[in-house]
């Protein structure tokens, strides 16, 4: 049985550009899929199709089980939707907005206005609630927006890079609602740019590029294809590099010797891949001891989302460049 997202063969353009180029998904009820990839891989489109705000040049699409271009009312009756940007009535008070939504989704008036509070309290906006929204900061209309978004718990849920213009505290307290709401039976589709936000929240993740699903797997299966553990060592003096590296080379799992190592000589580190977890740290400890090389740092470093993304694309850090501000995937913290 398909899940409670399910496309098959998306495509869509948009002139001379492909947005959209075969897209298959399937998101099991209760789980959360992320869709990971750089800005203008598709993520947005995908989630427009699948929301019936936009319809695609060819392929099919259910969401609960509702085909997204026979009947497009009966499958937002059955989702919620969060954008990339907020979304809210400038002339209405945070307050007004939450119960306003409420109202649309035909709740009674006492209800819409208890669920309104309670989420302005989630959200840290109950001190503004009665201010109006045009008074608010960027982040606050970020977050009343995505207050909006849960006023109901439909049972299939939309958030199109739901941090970003965050701080660290909301963001954090958005994770928790999300879990909240997958913990109830929620499937939700999350589309980001940062990558600790994907490991954190995802079942499964789908990396995304020029409109391809070009991997797909949990956040360890994807890192087992960049090849595993690695031990760092950062010697310190220079003329320890070359016995350090001999050292290292006895664990390499090439074969060759000391062309296993890599070496960056103006910050006088030695990587090596290796098999054999915190165990063999401590080995490689002892060895270096042995030989008498003295080390300011070591440590046993494992794959990142950025590392699988780099390895499955070898170009995000050039696409960051041509953007000039983030084109490629995101790792530092949303601005508040």
């Amino acid at each position: 049985m398909p899940g409670a997202i399910h496309a098959e063969g998306l495509v869509k353009t948009f002139g001379d550009v492909t947005a959209l180029d075969g897209v298959d998904l399937d998101v099991p009820e209760g789980t959360v899929l992320g869709l990971l990839g750089p800005n203008g891989a598709g993520k947005t489109t995908t989630v427009r199709v699948l929301t019936t705000l936009l319809r695609p040049d060819s392929g099919t699409a259910t969401v609960a089980g509702v085909d997204v271009l026979e009947h497009p009312d009966e499958v937002r009756r059955s989702i919620g939707l969060s954008g990339q940007f907020a979304a809210v009535d400038e002339y209405l008070t945070g307050r007004e907005n939450l119960q306003m939504v409420g109202r649309l989704y035909q709740m009674r008036a006492r209800a819409a206005k208890e669920r309104a509070g309670e989420l302005l309290e989630r959200f840290h906006l109950a001190d503004a609630a009665d201010r109006p929204a045009r008074t608010y900061s960027g982040g606050m209309r970020r977050r009343l927006d995505l207050a909006a978004a849960l006023v109901v718990a439909p049972p299939v849920m939309f958030m199109d890079e739901p941090t970003t213009g965050l701080d660290p505290r909301n963001r954090q307290a958005l994770w928790d609602v999300i879990k909240e709401l997958v913990s109830g039976g929620t499937t939700l589709l999350l589309t980001t740019q940062y990558l600790e936000e994907a490991d954190h929240l995802a079942h499964d993740i789908a990396v995304v590029d020029h409109g391809k699903v070009i991997a797909r797997g949990t956040s360890d299966q994807l890192k087992a294809r960049t090849g595993g553990e690695r031990v760092e060592v950062v010697v310190h003096d220079r003329e320890a590099v070359a016995p350090a590296r001999a050292v290292l080379a006895r664990y390499g799992p090439g074969g060759r010797g000391p062309d296993d190592v890599s070496v960056e000589e103006h910050t006088r580190k030695l990587t090596v891949p290796v098999t054999g977890g915190a165990k063999l740290l401590a080995e490689v400890i002892r060895d270096l001891d042995a030989v008498g090389v003295e080390i300011d740092d070591i440590g046993l470093r494992r794959p990142t989302l950025d590392d699988v993304f780099i390895s499955l694309t070898g170009h995000a850090a050039a696409r960051a460049q041509e953007d000039g501000n983030g084109g490629g995937l995101q790792r530092k913290e949303p601005a508040a």
